[in-house]
C-alpha cells in the first residue's frame, strides 16, 4: 500500500494549507518514518473509536458499516479491578446503539459482539453536559514565574514559602487566584535544562520549589545560600546542587527520627499516588544508574516492569527509591498548603496552573506511557508568518491509537495531577486535542504533519475530571485554529484563552471590551512576549535585532500599535496609557478571568522567554528586582485596586 494511502487510514494529514496560505505536502521519506513511530492499531469494524456519551444529549451512537445485526453489547464499570461489574446490557437491531437513561458518569469499557461473532472493545466515556465552570463572575489572577521570585529567606530560586507570601499578598490586593508557570519535575542531574515547559513528566512536581529550611535535618551552607540570594539570574546549578544536599540530609533524618504522624502521612501519600509514583521512583533510580536515554537500558529495564520494580526496592537501591518519593510527598505537602491558604482567604480560584503540551523523550513519561506517547515524533508547527521554516518544540506527545489502547488514562492522569491542587488550569497548545502537528526526529520543521487525535473523547475526559476536581479548564488556542474549533470547546464549556496584544483588526487598532468572550482568560501578553515596559520602550524589538532575530515588527509598526492603543483607551474614556489604565480596559471585558502579570507591576523590561533563543538570552533564568517582602510598597496599591474594581474581591 502506498505511504499516503496508509497515512489516510490512520488519520494522518500529509497535505494542508500552512499558517502563510501556502499548500503543503510532507516528503514521502518524513511520512514514512511518522507511520514507523505510531502504535499500530488495531481493526475496527463495530466501532471507530470511544464511544461518548454526554449527558443531556441524546445517548446514540452509530455502528460500522460493516457490523452484522444484532450487536449485542455490554458496558463494564471499572474494568481494571479483578471483578469489573457489569452495568447495562443491550442488543442494537439497527445502524446505533440507542444507550439506556442514566449511565453513571465514569470511564468504562464497552463490549460488543455482532451476528457474525465479530468482537471488539472500546472505552465507554460517559460525561457530564460541560466542564465545571467556576462559581465565581469575574474575577482576577496575579501571573507569577515562581522560580524569578526574591526573598529574604530562600535558596536563590523561588519556592513554596514565597508561593504562600504571594497568595497573602494576591488576596490583599483583591485578586481571586495566583497563575504559576508549570511546576513539573524536570531532570535533577541536569539543572541547565530549566524550561518548566519541557518536563521530565507532567505527573509530578520539581523539587526545586521545596523550602528545605522547614525539613528537619536539612543542612544548608549557609555562606553559599546568601551569595546565590544576590545574583540577578538563578544559577540552577549551585541552587540544585544546595538543595539536593539539603533534602539527602533531611531524608536521613526522617528515616531515623520521623514522628509518628509524619511517617503515617508519608505513607498515605505513597499509597494514594500508587505504582505511578513507585515507576517514578525507580525510574530515576534507574536513569542514574544507566546515565544514558531509557531505550538505550538494559534491556530487561526498556519496559516499565511491576514485578521487576519491587525486586529493585526490596535490594539495595530501595533506600534511593524511597528518597524520590519522600522528596515528591514534601513538594506535594508544600505546595498542598498553598492550596489550603488560598482557600482559607476566600480565593475564588486559588492556584491557577499551566500544563505543558508535551514531554522530554527520554524522560518518565515517554517510558512509562511508550504506547500513548511517540518518542521519535516532536511536536509542533507548520510554517505561518512568524515561523516561516515551522516549529519543532523537542517534546514527545500523546498519539490517537495509544491513548485509545489504554482507554485514555495517560491523559487523565496528567490532568489530575494539576488539579489536585488547582482551581484553575491552562492546557497549553490544546490545539493538540484535536490535532497535532508531528515532526519525525531527523527532519525539518516544515516536514511534519497533522495526525487528528480523539477530540470528543478528550474533551469527555477533561470535563469528567474538571467537574470531579472543581477545577475550570482554559484552553491555550492560540495560533492556527481549525475551523468550528473554537465553538465545539465552548460548548463542552472548556474556556478560550485571549491576548489584548494578538486581539487587533485589519487596521491594526484594539478590539473593544464588548470583542472578548465571557468563559475566557485575558491577558495583555505572555511569558514568550514583551512585557508592558519592554514593549512601550521598543526594547524587544532592539534586544532581538542585536541577537540576530527579526523581530518581525518594524519600529514604524511598533508607533503605530502605541498610537492604536492611545486611541482605544481613549474612545473607551480612559485618558492615560500606563499599566493600569490598560488593567482598567481589560477588567471591563466580559472575559471571567484576568491575568495580571507580577513583571508588568514591578515595571519589568526583559520579557521571561525569547522564543527561538537557547543560551542567547537568560530564558526562565531572570530573577525579580525586588524581594516579595517589598512588592506590596513598590507597586501602586490603590491603582491597581481602581483598575479591578469590578473584579475585585478587596476594597479601595
Amino acid at each position: 500500500m502506498e505511504v499516503f494511502d496508509r497515512a489516510r487510514e490512520l488519520g494522518i494529514q500529509a497535505e494542508f494549507v500552512d499558517g502563510q496560505g501556502h499548500r503543503h505536502v510532507t516528503g514521502e521519506a518524513a511520512l514514512g518514518a511518522i507511520i514507523d513511530a505510531l502504535p499500530a492499531e488495531l481493526p475496527r469494524r463495530l466501532l471507530a473509536g470511544a464511544a461518548v456519551i454526554r449527558a443531556g444529549q441524546p445517548p446514540r451512537t452509530p455502528l460500522g458499516e460493516a457490523a452484522r445485526f444484532p450487536v449485542r453489547w455490554k458496558i463494564v464499570a471499572n474494568p481494571e479491578v479483578t471483578a469489573p461489574k457489569v452495568i447495562a446490557e443491550g442488543e442494537a437491531s439497527d445502524g446505533a446503539i440507542v444507550w439506556p437513561p442514566d449511565l453513571p458518569i465514569g470511564a468504562h469499557r464497552l463490549q460488543l459482539v455482532d451476528a457474525a461473532s465479530l468482537a471488539e472493545e472500546a472505552p465507554l466515556l460517559v460525561a457530564p453536559p460541560r466542564a465545571y465552570g467556576g462559581d465565581f463572575d469575574r474575577c482576577w489572577l496575579l501571573a507569577v514565574q515562581l522560580y524569578s521570585v526574591r526573598s529574604a529567606r530562600n535558596c536563590g530560586i523561588g519556592d513554596f514559602t514565597d508561593l504562600e507570601a504571594l497568595i497573602a499578598l494576591a488576596a490583599d490586593l483583591g485578586a481571586g487566584g495566583v497563575g504559576l508557570n508549570p511546576l513539573h519535575v524536570l531532570f535533577d542531574d541536569r539543572p541547565g535544562d530549566c524550561s518548566p515547559y519541557s518536563p521530565n513528566s507532567r505527573l509530578f512536581l520539581n523539587p526545586l520549589y521545596i523550602d528545605v529550611e522547614k525539613l528537619p535535618g536539612a543542612s544548608l551552607d549557609r555562606s553559599a545560600v546568601a551569595e546565590l540570594r544576590q545574583g540577578d539570574i538563578v544559577d540552577y546549578a549551585a541552587v540544585a546542587e544546595l538543595k539536593w544536599r539539603a533534602l539527602r540530609s533531611a531524608f536521613e533524618k526522617f528515616k531515623t527520627d520521623a514522628a509518628a504522624g509524619d511517617r503515617r502521612e508519608f505513607e498515605e501519600f505513597r499509597a494514594e499516588r500508587g505504582p505511578a509514583l513507585a515507576r517514578f521512583a525507580c525510574f530515576e533510580v534507574l536513569r542514574h544508574k544507566f546515565r544514558k536515554p531509557w531505550w538505550d537500558w538494559a534491556k530487561p529495564w526498556r519496559q516499565p516492569d511491576e514485578a521487576r520494580c519491587a525486586r529493585l526496592r526490596r535490594g539495595k537501591d530501595g533506600a534511593a527509591i524511597e528518597f524520590v518519593e519522600f522528596v515528591q510527598w514534601i513538594a506535594d505537602r508544600q505546595l498542598g498548603d498553598c492550596r489550603d491558604l488560598a482557600a482559607n482567604l476566600g480565593m475564588k480560584v486559588g492556584l491557577y496552573l499551566d500544563v505543558a503540551v508535551g514531554v522530554q523523550s527520554d524522560g518518565f513519561d515517554a517510558w512509562n506511557e511508550q504506547a500513548a506517547i511517540s518518542r521519535h515524533l516532536a511536536v509542533g508547527a507548520p510554517p505561518d508568518a512568524l515561523n516561516t521554516a515551522g516549529q519543532n518544540w523537542g517534546l514527545a506527545g500523546f498519539n490517537s491509537a495509544g491513548l485509545l489502547m489504554t482507554s485514555f488514562a495517560p491523559f487523565r492522569e496528567m490532568l489530575r495531577a494539576s488539579m489536585r491542587y488547582a482551581g484553575a488550569i491552562r492546557l497549553d497548545h490544546v490545539l493538540g486535542l484535536k490535532r497535532l502537528y508531528l515532526v519525525p526526529h531527523g527532519f525539518a520543521a516544515n516536514n511534519g504533519v497533522y495526525v487528528q487525535m480523539p477530540f470528543e473523547a478528550l474533551l469527555a475526559v477533561t470535563a469528567q475530571e474538571s467537574v470531579a476536581h472543581r477545577c475550570v479548564v482554559i484552553g491555550e488556542d492560540l495560533g492556527t485554529v481549525p475551523e468550528g474549533f473554537r465553538e465545539q470547546m465552548a460548548d463542552w464549556g472548556i474556556w478560550s484563552y485571549l491576548v489584548m496584544m494578538f486581539e487587533r483588526d485589519d487596521r491594526g487598532a484594539f478590539r473593544g471590551p464588548d470583542h472578548y468572550a465571557t468563559n475566557a482568560l485575558v491577558t495583555l501578553n505572555t511569558h514568550d512576549l514583551p512585557t508592558y515596559a519592554g514593549w512601550r520602550s521598543f526594547s524587544d524589538l532592539k534586544l532581538k535585532r542585536s541577537l540576530g532575530i527579526d523581530p518581525g515588527e518594524s519600529d514604524d509598526a511598533r508607533w503605530h500599535a502605541l498610537t492604536m492603543l492611545t486611541d482605544t483607551l481613549r474612545h473607551h474614556g480612559i485618558h492615560r496609557h500606563d499599566l493600569y489604565a490598560v488593567t482598567e480596559f481589560l477588567a471591563r471585558t466580559r472575559s471571567r478571568l484576568l491575568a495580571i502579570s507580577l513583571e508588568d507591576l514591578l515595571g519589568v523590561i526583559d520579557q521571561p522567554n525569547i522564543p527561538g533563543t537557547v543560551d542567547e538570552h537568560p530564558n526562565w533564568r531572570r530573577r525579580l528586582p525586588l524581594a516579595v517582602g517589598d512588592i506590596a510598597a513598590a507597586i501602586d496599591a490603590a491603582a491597581l485596586k481602581v483598575a479591578t474594581r469590578q473584579r475585585s474581591a478587596a476594597t479601595i
